[in-house]
């Protein structure tokens, strides 16, 4: 989808010491000899009680999507894998490529395993909520937001094996993104992406809370720094290795031209950590 497609390299082990902090607990320190536990970049280390890892459930069955399913109210997918099959594309990071979902404004999808291909994921016209979508293997994005004042929420779930975005966040001005209790595996690029190159372009928020990450990734969630896009991060577990950055800060733009990097790390205005 439309926005930066750069990955930037993890900077390493994230660092402590600016006056914002968040909460980063690191699993692996309990089952390994002491040493330098992994940080965020302006994270503080707290140890807190383990929560029960989030992945995907036991799939109750499978089913072979050929045309995009269109959702209005409630899908219940009562834990079925879906697959992308016919012209929903591979999966792959070839752009325009239809999604598995299609949620109208107001819609909500809950307990679906989306297996591979998953084609372009969801695909969210306005406001929807996600609750225990799980992505075994993220194509293009898992999930799309359009819509102007659209508020999203994704509760529980997790995705895995995305080499570029998780989310991507292509809505208008107002509203809001939330990440709730999701879990991030294997290598990724970036778990939430406001759109940086988008022809209409407004400030985006977004909160994540309890997140998860199992697996090495670029960073948590890239934002556009100088078109008043902001990020709330509250809480990041980090196991079995897993390290991300917090925050990427860049230049957005709406002319189509990828967006530069301009800094990294919370700085208490557009990246905030509690």
């Amino acid at each position: 989808m439309p926005g930066s497609h750069r990955r930037w390299l993890a900077a390493g082990i994230l660092t402590a010491g600016l006056a914002a902090t968040v909460a980063v607990t690191n699993l692996a320190a309990a089952e390994t000899p002491p040493g330098p536990p992994p940080a965020a970049s302006g994270a503080s280390q707290a140890d807190t009680t383990a929560r029960p890892l989030a992945g995907p459930p036991p799939a109750t069955g499978q089913q072979t999507v050929t045309e995009t399913i269109r959702v209005t109210g409630s899908f219940d997918g009562a834990n079925r894998r879906f697959v992308g099959g016919g012209d929903l594309g591979d999966g792959g990071q070839d752009e325009g490529q239809d999604p598995l979902f299609r949620l109208a404004d107001g819609a909500v999808l809950e307990n679906v395993i989306l297996g591979a291909p998953a084609a372009d994921g969801v695909h969210c016209a306005g406001s929807c909520t996600l609750r225990n979508v799980h992505w075994e293997d993220v194509g293009e994005d898992a999930a799309t937001f359009r819509g102007t004042g659209a508020v999203v929420l994704i509760q529980g779930g997790s995705a895995a094996k995305a080499a570029d975005k998780i989310f991507q966040d292509n809505r208008g001005a107002g509203g809001s993104v939330t990440i709730t209790d999701f879990q991030v595996d294997d290598d990724f690029g970036k778990l939430y992406r406001s759109c940086g190159n988008c022809r209409t372009q407004a400030p985006r928020t977004v909160t994540l809370r309890n997140i998860t990450v199992t697996g090495t990734g670029d960073v948590l969630a890239g934002i556009n720094a100088n078109l008043g896009d902001r990020a709330v991060i509250e809480g990041v577990t980090f196991t079995g290795g897993g390290r991300a950055d917090l925050c990427d800060l860049f230049e957005g733009n709406d002319s189509g031209a990828e967006p530069r990097k301009i800094g990294a790390g919370p700085d208490g205005r557009a990246c905030i950590v509690r």
